[in-house]
């Protein structure tokens, strides 16, 4: 932590440590054994994917004295806006329902969004890299959210405006947004998604990793 902060005040540590998680490259293909020790694993490899890398954010800004909890957000791999090559597409178009997280953070009284998914050099690639943070406002988020069925339903209100709870609103949380306290309520949400995927989503997964980790090192060339 003293090497990426010291010396700075704490806006400039939290970005400093922001851009610092965001500049480790993203890859699919490495292994996360557990969430507990994912800060300690993604830094070892040196690269990760996003649940190693929003792990270690929490853990950093916890350490900054910031709250934080875990977003989830479901999304499908097949992005119009990524310039995948055609093969690479097809493997895209035919994934199952995946899950990306980021995190919230308590700054200045609201919960911001913090997403350090993708490395600078994955603009080229079309995808939504998040080069300037101003440290106080929400970063977009890496993915484009599917929407919660639930919160599709509208209100019968004067505004029309989506049905959202309590923990919704004080979150900022976004349509699609399940906010976790900790990293054993993210791993459980997960699981429970995930388990029912067939074997045949399964095989298109192992296709797709290694497939898109192998495009990524071409685009950062």
């Amino acid at each position: 932590m003293q090497e990426w902060t010291g010396g700075l005040d704490p806006w400039q540590a939290r970005i400093a440590v922001f851009e610092y998680i965001r500049d480790i490259p993203y890859s699919l293909t490495v292994p996360m054994t557990d969430a507990k020790a994912a800060p300690e694993q993604i830094l070892s490899f040196g690269r990760g994917y996003c649940g190693p890398k929003h792990y270690l954010l929490a853990a950093m800004y916890r350490k900054l004295g910031l709250d934080v909890v875990y977003a989830t957000f479901p999304f499908l791999w097949n992005d119009p806006d990524i310039r995948y090559p055609p093969e690479l597409r097809r493997l895209a178009a035919v994934m199952p329902v995946a899950y990306h997280l980021a995190c919230r953070v308590r700054i200045n009284g609201r919960w911001v969004l913090v997403d350090a998914t993708w490395d600078r050099p994955l603009a080229k690639g079309g995808f939504p890299v998040n080069e300037y943070w101003d440290g106080y406002a929400d970063t977009k988020c890496a993915v484009k959210p599917l929407p919660s069925p639930l919160r599709t339903a509208y209100c019968r209100t004067g505004t029309n405006e989506p049905c959202r709870d309590h923990q919704d609103a004080g979150l900022n949380s976004l349509d699609g947004e399940q906010d976790h306290g900790d990293e054993e309520d993210h791993v459980q949400y997960y699981h429970r998604r995930t388990r029912m995927r067939t074997d045949e989503e399964i095989e298109q997964i192992a296709r797709f990793y290694p497939a898109f980790d192998a495009w990524l090192a071409e685009v950062r060339e």
